[in-house]
């Protein structure tokens, strides 16, 4: 029943970032409507004087909120992975067992009283393959990347179906979400997961200032 429990376990750990994620889409787009300061831009004029345009208490909130929803999803999704880790494993135990055993279709019978190991580990592999279709649905496809831009230098290429970005990996409002990614990673390096020609790749991506336009200098086109 290990599978099982920590399937559901993860499944509910998806639902919570899920949850997360749409509260910072909220408070993503209050910020980032016309006249808001978005997710960094200055609280004072040209003068030094506090603005008079905004809410100023409000927007101190608002990204001192959306902060601690970054730390929570961060800490849920590390929480995921390590969850897949674990049924990854399972699952692969389980391959030579099956194939020593010389029943290929014995996996089938997990409602046998006389093999409650099988079952463990067949609902360790049932749930790894479950959670895979989840996470290994691109989301994006870059369909344009410009020369010597910081996308182009650290590897991404056309094509590539993105799985993930940082913390973005699926939901709503994908590219006000991609972009305050970047955003918020500028300078830092941000694991993004892809899906190269059928296979699975991750891409160590830099967002950065460059002679071009914005901070990675391709196109996410949103499936």
């Amino acid at each position: 029943m290990v599978g099982t429990n920590l399937k559901a376990e993860t499944m509910k750990l998806m639902d919570e970032r899920t949850n997360t994620e749409a509260e910072m889409d909220v408070i993503i787009q209050r910020l980032c409507q016309p006249g808001a300061p978005g997710l960094s831009g200055n609280l004072v004029d040209s003068e030094g004087f506090p603005r008079t345009d905004i809410d100023i208490p409000t927007v101190r909130g608002d990204r001192r909120r959306l902060a601690e929803l970054r730390n929570d999803h961060k800490i849920i999704t590390e929480k995921i992975d390590q969850n897949i880790q674990v049924l990854h494993s399972a699952r692969l135990a389980s391959t030579p067992s099956v194939k020593d055993s010389g029943v290929q279709g014995s996996a089938v019978n997990i409602g046998s009283s006389s093999s409650p190991g099988n079952y463990s580990v067949t609902a360790a592999t049932s749930a790894a393959m479950d959670i895979d279709l989840v996470f290994s649905r691109p989301f994006a496809v870059i369909d344009e990347i410009t020369e010597a831009s910081p996308a182009a230098e650290d590897g991404l290429q056309l094509g590539d179906q993105v799985v993930r970005f940082g913390n973005v990996q699926s939901g709503e409002n994908l590219l006000q979400r991609l972009a305050a990614e970047a955003q918020s990673n500028q300078g830092c390096a941000v694991t993004m997961t892809v899906l190269r020609q059928g296979a699975m790749t991750n891409v160590q991506v830099t967002p950065r200032v460059w002679q071009g336009r914005g901070l990675l200098g391709c196109n996410f086109r949103i499936l």
